[in-house]
């Protein structure tokens, strides 16, 4: 075991909340959606999925990041005008294109005191918006207190008929919000560490809506499911090339610059992804299936995930005095990232 000097600053989770709409689609929905490309079993099975939270009439994006900050604040007594600043991990897809999330959740929940900003790197903007505000706050004598919340529905774009996104049929809806405090005395962020790779900058996205290709009445009919690969063939090549290797990197170097012997992890809060490469992953880590939680009844939730899952793990009572976690994250563009948690008073 690895200790600290108490003395120096560090940064602390105060509480987690969550938002999940109430809407699902199950394994059979989206076998229909495919046209029977993909059966229920396989759905299940390959992609893991039993079913999959989506969005309701209710249930756009900025408000459900609103939801999930509440319920944040529900489980502390940190009141939101102690809030110095608010780091909006929400996607793009909202209710209204260019506006500031975090500034829409700053006066929703009433956080009067705080300055907001939004943050993006797709899957990964969890795990790099929790280094940012450990970063920060460190930095700066005036943040004592941030809070990271956002929602997520790109699911809204997927089109299950395209059997190149496969992998993105676990796509679903919801929000998460974590409290930071400095110098919180325990639930320690320790280390984190993150790799993009530029080559696959383009080969994945939202064809229609931007500059290069705006929404016009020619391709309306099928702009809103056009979440889609655009180069399939590079994107497998340098992920098959690459991607486990930075991943482990990202991971290993994580536990480095936390000071912390990889052997102690004793919770792994991922992303969701094909069921095989997970327990495969989780397995490589020296970690059983009851040490981490697969999100197979929400499907995947973006950069949600990891907050979820640690979320439903200590509702769980996964993770304990002394629980060491990792998050790891994988997005798009493409990004791979991983941090270090101590969970309990700070050693």
């Amino acid at each position: 075991m690895s200790y600290t000097n108490n003395s120096s600053p560090h940064v602390g989770i105060v509480c987690t909340g969550i938002y999940i709409p109430s809407h699902r689609m199950t394994a059979a929905q989206i076998s229909a959606a495919t046209n029977g490309q993909w059966s229920e079993e396989a759905v299940i099975q390959k992609l893991g999925i039993v079913e999959k939270s989506i969005p309701g009439p209710e249930d756009g994006t900025q408000e459900m990041g609103a939801k999930a900050a509440l319920d944040c604040l529900g489980n502390t007594d940190i009141t939101a005008d102690k809030i110095d600043l608010i780091l909006s991990i929400g996607e793009e897809w909202k209710e209204y294109p260019l506006t500031t999330t975090g500034i829409y959740i700053q006066e929703r929940i009433g956080a009067v005191n705080a300055w907001a900003i939004d943050i993006q790197q797709r899957c990964g903007t969890a795990v790099a918006a929790l280094k940012i505000a450990k970063d920060m706050m460190i930095a700066d004598p005036e943040i004592n207190i941030v809070l990271i919340a956002g929602g997520y529905r790109n699911g809204d774009f997927i089109d299950f008929t395209d059997s190149s996104v496969s992998f993105m049929y676990n796509l679903a809806a919801g929000a998460g919000a974590v409290l930071l405090k400095k110098n919180l005395g325990r639930n320690e962020l320790l280390g984190t560490h993150i790799i993009t790779d530029g080559t696959m900058a383009r080969d994945a996205g939202v064809e229609y809506g931007g500059t290069e290709k705006p929404v016009s009445p020619e391709n309306i009919s099928k702009a809103y499911r056009s979440l889609r690969v655009f180069d399939e063939k590079h994107m497998k090549d340098r992920l098959n090339e690459v991607s486990m290797d930075n991943w482990m990197a990202c991971i290993d170097n994580a536990f480095i610059k936390s000071g912390v012997n990889k052997s102690e992890l004793g919770y792994l809060a991922a992303l969701h992804f094909k069921r095989s490469a997970y327990f495969g992953l989780a397995s490589e880590l020296g970690l059983t299936p009851e040490q981490t939680i697969y999100l197979e009844d929400y499907g995947h939730l973006g950069q949600v995930d990891q907050i979820l899952s640690l979320h439903l793990a200590n509702q769980a009572g996964k993770i304990k005095e002394g629980t060491i976690i990792s998050m790891i994250a994988a997005g798009i563009g493409y990004a791979w990232g991983a941090n270090v948690i101590r969970w309990g008073e700070r050693v």
